[in-house]
């Protein structure tokens, strides 16, 4: 029976990214690029959150799928507590400028809950169906199929109309935009924002290789065994 002490920097490392995540989807980037506006495509939070993925695989690879779906339920619980407490904290302390309603804040934490459940339980299936093929395919693939799930669900849960009663609707997500920022016909901010979720998570999944590969390679060679 492994130590749950070596599993807690899984844990820790999983619930710094997801409650980062959570704060940073609420800021659009500001800026432009020829006639592609940035806060019509992209919020900070693509950014930290494909770090999730690359912290299953490995929790995966080095402990087996048991333990890495322990490490996702408990990083998850963290993350959730955490998200409803610190966005208040962040805005008295001056850390962001504005305050987000309670009602967002409890929204975007149910979808990011939904939407991690659903994409890193996926991944973990899928990494442990591939761990004995080429080293690459498992987190590959995992972290594709995660990223789709987990897009698809979250932006859907957080801002489309549908899902109103979850909790208050963002307005600027609702407002009408070019698609991707460029192209028409114009829809809601929220589905450009979503596609450019999904491109730097894709895009993230390939480029977490080179860590993956230099952490496993290093430490666990071999994959322990389902």
């Amino acid at each position: 029976m492994l130590s749950a002490r070596p599993v807690w920097p899984f844990v820790a490392a999983m619930a710094i990214v997801v409650v980062a995540s959570n704060i940073f989807v609420q800021f659009p980037l500001s800026g432009q690029i020829g006639p592609l506006v940035l806060a019509d495509v992209l919020t900070w939070g693509a950014f930290s959150y494909p770090i999730a993925f690359l912290i299953t695989d490995l929790a995966n690879r080095r402990y087996g799928p048991a333990l890495a779906r322990r490490v996702v339920f408990i990083g998850f619980t963290l993350a959730i507590a955490s998200s409803i407490v610190f966005p208040p904290l962040l805005f008295q302390w001056g850390l962001i400028p504005f305050e987000l309603e309670p009602g967002r804040i409890v929204r975007v934490a149910i979808a990011s809950g939904v939407a991690f459940l659903i994409g890193q339980l996926l991944d973990v299936s899928v990494f442990n169906r591939l761990r004995q093929t080429s080293w690459w395919r498992a987190p590959v693939v995992g972290s594709i199929m995660g990223s789709i799930f987990d897009t698809a669900i979250f932006f859907s849960v957080a801002f489309a109309p549908a899902f109103l009663f979850v909790g208050p609707n963002e307005p600027f997500a609702l407002e009408h935009a070019p698609l991707f920022g460029l192209f028409e016909p114009s829809v809601a901010r929220w589905i450009s924002w979503a596609l450019g979720d999904l491109t730097v998570k894709l895009t993230i999944a390939v480029v977490a290789l080179i860590p993956y590969r230099l952490i496993s390679a290093r430490w666990w060679p071999q994959p322990v065994p389902a």
